[in-house]
């Protein structure tokens, strides 16, 4: 336990995660280590993982979330620094508001490829300029002011296949057993949150301690 514990305050600097937001935290869980049932959840039914011999990492979140909002900028800095031998997704959650259309919206950018370039766009058209999504129509106009074809998009987002994994994202939500967004899947085996961290940016300490574990076959 206690070289464990070492190791994770090392991963900690080494990441640059012992500065800035994880700072107020990063000195305890060195000292302590994340602790089960407090700051994770050890799933007792493992989910499905689909890392292709990677350890899976899967981002649980909504754009209708205004914590996942202001999580987003953390979040993908941290994913660009994430080892080889991690494979991260993201799933969006089958409730609160617009869920169906907000899945497929998700899913439509993931099969076109522009997820990168629009993920924070359409969190600022949500949660900035208080954009109406309810409507595909909504979204596609969405899509078409940031250079989409509005009609290559709706026929994705209308897709069997975007449907298929909108299901499956929901399904997988129901495995984790997940009530509440932003939250972390660790291979099937763990969550975390910021409820169970402290905050979403916490979060990620405790995910990078749940990595390392799942490596050494915890």
């Amino acid at each position: 336990m206690n070289i464990e514990r070492r190791q994770f305050s090392a991963a900690l600097l080494a990441t640059g995660f012992g500065t800035g937001a994880l700072a107020p935290f990063a000195p305890a869980l060195a000292q302590g280590g994340p602790v089960e049932g407090t700051h994770y959840v050890r799933l007792a039914q493992p989910a499905p993982a689909a890392g292709g011999g990677k350890i899976e990492v899967i981002e649980f979140f909504s754009y209708a979330c205004p914590h996942c909002n202001v999580f987003e900028p953390t979040l993908e800095a941290w994913v660009k620094k994430l080892p080889a031998d991690v494979a991260f997704r993201r799933a969006p959650v089958p409730f609160l508001q617009n869920a169906e259309n907000f899945q497929r919206l998700y899913f439509a950018l993931e099969a076109l490829g522009q997820v990168d370039a629009m993920q924070r766009k359409v969190f600022f058209a949500v949660h900035v300029e208080r954009a109406r999504l309810d409507k595909p129509a909504d979204i596609a106009a969405l899509m078409a002011k940031n250079g989409i074809d509005s009609a290559k998009f709706l026929d994705v987002f209308n897709s069997f296949s975007v449907q298929t994994k909108a299901r499956q994202a929901k399904q997988l939500s129901e495995a984790y057993k997940i009530d509440g967004v932003p939250a972390l899947g660790v291979h099937g085996r763990y969550y975390t949150s910021g409820t169970l961290a402290g905050s979403p940016e916490r979060s990620l300490a405790v995910t990078d301690f749940l990595v390392e574990r799942i490596r050494k076959g915890g």
